[in-house]
């Protein structure tokens, strides 16, 4: 659909009060088709978003599109659909951009569900592969190269590290698409989005307890990409009457993997909103 200029990717199926599903870094809306979006569609109308610069989402900003623009265009394309009051709920990256949803669109969200999220500043510097691809030069010299010839094992053993301890499902990497990922423009897209995270995070950190709609916040134990501890932990402090589900030895995916887990907090975060 036509966004104010900007094309954006939706998937939707389902019947019943809206929920709204943002991927995280690198991905696009398959990463949410392949296990979650089939299962909440039983009881929900779901419509699943290729972030802007993602998946079949057009990118509008040379500079990357910070978490707040994207919450600005997915809320207006999910109003474009009906959803005025939908429920949100993104993965990791996905999280932010459904915090900043939360805090700048507050009369635009029922209920608010966060799977790994990505929410407190981190000490840790953004790692190589991201801070080359994010600048022109390595768009021009490194992702063409990177493009060309990366082998799909690669791509498979790139996705199990990051499902760790799991691995990545049967059919999941044929699912997801790795080419759509590999992508020229995606991969500059995504890397100029993670550039900017921890300065945009950290900008609306002191927003979140404004947050007053239904919270659930989803997070595995064994996750080493976006820690526990570290994130859901102290999140969990600062946004009003949310509640905290630890997935016992999950990593980073429940969204694939513990999908039925993260349903359920769904189905909860939709009766605290009174939608059913």
């Amino acid at each position: 659909m036509d966004v104010d200029g900007v094309a954006v990717h939706a998937v939707v199926i389902g019947e019943g009060p809206d929920v709204v599903l943002i991927h995280g870094s690198s991905g696009n809306t398959r990463d949410m088709t392949f296990a979650l979006a089939p299962l909440l569609a039983k009881s929900f109308r779901v419509i699943v978003f290729d972030r802007p610069g993602l998946g079949y989402s057009q990118s509008f900003s040379a500079e990357g599109e910070t978490i707040v623009e994207q919450a600005e265009i997915l809320q207006k394309a999910a109003a474009m659909l009906g959803a005025d009051k939908p429920i949100v709920a993104g993965q990791s990256y996905g999280g932010s951009v459904s915090l900043a949803w939360a805090v700048t669109r507050p009369d635009n969200i029922s209920a608010l569900v966060l799977i790994a999220p990505a929410a407190v500043p981190w000490e840790t510097p953004l790692d190589s592969f991201n801070r080359i691809t994010s600048t022109a030069w390595g768009n021009a010299l490194v992702l063409p190269l990177i493009t060309a010839y990366v082998p799909d094992w690669y791509v498979n053993k790139a996705l199990d590290t990051v499902f760790a301890p799991q691995t990545a499902p049967e059919g999941y990497a044929e699912h997801f698409g790795p080419p759509l990922t590999l992508r020229r423009s995606s991969m500059h897209a995504n890397a100029k989005q993670r550039a900017n995270l921890l300065n945009e995070v950290a900008e609306l950190q002191p927003r979140y307890p404004e947050i007053s709609v239904p919270t659930e916040i989803v997070h595995g134990t064994a996750d080493t990409t976006v820690g526990l501890g570290w994130h859901s932990e102290r999140l969990i402090e600062q946004i009003p009457g949310a509640e905290l589900i630890e997935l016992e030895g999950m990593g980073h995916m429940p969204q694939v993997v513990a999908a039925p887990e993260v349903a359920a907090a769904i189905e909860r975060v939709a009766e605290r909103a009174d939608l059913r």
